[in-house]
């Protein structure tokens, strides 16, 4: 399976720059310039990991993050900023984000999140696929 993935920054060289990394890293890459948007493409097709600016013009990063988890509770969500502070991060976190990332974060730094986020993906799918089998087993009383 090929990691999917989308990024949401409203700085359009850094969205490029990074997502032209990880196209060359054999990795699929959607990307989107502000929180509509995104949400839009999160509505219509599954990513193993989304990066997400913190601060965005129109509905800012924490706002596109409860919307994105309203819609799909098992996404993964990782919080890219530049000035967050502790207290964002903290805000970030308790909202349902998985990690804060610093920009400019180190290649490496995103490719170890989206082999982590992938397997994540994975585990969440097969155990849902699990209990829909048991709920068919029960309800044909096995």
């Amino acid at each position: 399976m090929k990691a999917k993935v989308l990024i949401v920054d409203d700085e359009e060289d850094f969205l490029e720059a990074l997502a032209e990394r990880l196209r060359s890293r054999g990795i699929e890459v959607a990307t989107a310039q502000d929180g509509v948007t995104a949400l839009s493409l999160v509505s219509k097709e599954p990513f193993h990991a989304v990066f997400l600016d913190y601060y965005m013009p129109g509905i800012n990063g924490l706002e596109t993050l409860k919307l994105m988890l309203n819609q799909n509770p098992d996404l993964l969500v990782y919080i890219l900023t530049g000035k967050a502070g502790l207290k964002e991060g903290v805000e970030a976190i308790k909202l349902g984000a998985k990690d804060v990332i610093e920009k400019p974060a180190e290649l490496q730094e995103i490719l170890e999140i989206i082999k982590n986020a992938e397997n994540e993906y994975i585990l969440n799918l097969e155990q849902k696929i699990k209990e829909s089998i048991s709920d068919i087993l029960r309800t044909k009383g096995w």
